[in-house]
């Protein structure tokens, strides 16, 4: 191979003669493509397929938030009416749901049964005195015109069938004291209710009057609302409410009662709310509320359309060209599946409806019209925190 070849040098311009070379075979190409017709512009790939819908307005509830405690509508205290007798069998625990007149516990009845038999034998014996009584004194009268017993005698004879039969009153009573002591040895449900503590233990001695089951009447309950008393006359009876406890689903529930009073300390006043089927409600649980007051007509979207991001939400605008902008909204009360637009938005306008949380602002985007919304009339709202 020729020495000139070898050379560092020589190498180094036939690398940049090759290069030039190259180029101008591109320039060539493009001189040739100038010379023919102008390049068709490529159109921008869509980002996303979404669903797009327009702002609407309808008529939501007006309502007034309060918080306030779920309990028994009425907890009646099932005690013992019998002194020292021994509970000998408990038939019911927390949670049972029993009816009025259900057997809920009895006590060992050996002595209450004693002592009625001891009664009744005292009542034959009081009546056997009193017929003879009774015959004594009948015979002082049919002898009291003939002279043959004195006045003494004759009062005397009408005098124990008086005590006679005053005896036999009283050992009656005692017996009817006897029979209801020992029905007292069964401990029977008030009302319908579902039992809700348990203090009763078998074998143990109680006294009279000792509490041993609790029973919330006919398994209701209620939410007693505190309400801020400048906000009272807001409310009146019959009134729809929406209760919802943390991890709880809402509950349908209506006003009972409004109390007549304020307390001093806090100035609100107790809304005591029926829960005519309180579901997964517990008493003792703490809940909020929303009374519906009334109802206004307000700009809705689907709640799928409002992101929210950094704290703030937003709604992305769709344009001419299916590119997307990116809007700050206000938000206020939810409707079912609606929320309410305060601000940042004016009717008809077409927004993304469901895919925003992939978007960008000026993304373009293929544009699928969801079917039309069903907008629930003036339903109970929900308040949500509205945006800065």
């Amino acid at each position: 191979m020729p020495a000139f070849l070898n050379s560092p040098r020589r190498v180094g311009l036939l690398a940049v003669a090759a290069m030039a070379l190259l180029a101008l075979g591109a320039a060539a190409l493009a001189v040739r493509a100038a010379d023919g017709q102008p390049a068709v512009a490529v159109a921008p790939k869509p980002a996303l397929t979404v669903t797009a819908t327009v702002a609407q307005r309808a008529d939501i509830a007006v309502g007034l938030s309060a918080s306030g405690n779920v309990a028994a509508w009425q907890e009646t205290l099932v005690g013992a009416e019998s002194n020292g007798l021994r509970l000998a069998e408990v038939r019911v625990n927390v949670g049972d749901v029993v009816k009025r007149g259900q057997v809920l516990a009895t006590f060992a009845a050996e002595l209450p049964r004693a002592d009625v038999a001891q009664a009744r034998a005292a009542i034959a014996e009081a009546e056997a005195t009193l017929a003879d009584a009774v015959a004594n004194a009948q015979r002082a009268r049919e002898l009291q015109a003939s002279g043959a017993l004195s006045a003494q005698q004759i009062n005397q004879f009408f005098t124990a069938e008086r005590t006679a039969q005053a005896r036999l009153e009283a050992l009656r009573a005692s017996a009817q004291v006897m029979q209801l002591r020992l029905a007292q040895t069964q401990v029977l449900a008030p009302d319908h209710g579902v039992i809700s503590a348990r203090n009763a233990t078998v074998g143990a001695v109680v006294p009279a009057g000792m509490e041993l089951f609790r029973l919330i009447r006919q398994g209701r309950l209620e939410w007693r609302a505190e309400v801020a008393a400048s906000e009272l006359a807001q409310l009146r009876l019959g009134q729809a409410v929406l209760v919802t406890a943390d991890g709880a689903p809402p509950v349908a529930g209506k006003v009972r009662m409004v109390a007549p009073t304020v307390d001093v300390a806090t100035r609100n006043g107790l809304v005591y709310v029926d829960l005519p089927a309180p579901g997964s409600l517990r008493a003792g649980m703490f809940a909020r509320g929303e009374f519906q007051t009334g109802s206004r007509n307000a700009l809705t979207l689907p709640q799928s359309a409002v992101l929210l991001r950094d704290g703030f939400s937003y709604v992305f605008k769709l344009g001419a060209d299916n590119k997307v902008t990116q809007a700050k909204v206000g938000v206020g009360r939810r409707v079912g599946e609606r929320i309410e637009i305060t601000a940042g938005l004016e009717p008809g306008t077409r927004v993304v409806a469901s895919g925003a949380g992939f978007l960008a602002d000026g993304d373009t985007v293929r544009v699928v019209d969801a079917p039309p919304a069903v907008i629930p009339a003036a339903a109970p709202a929900v308040k949500t925190s509205a945006s800065r």
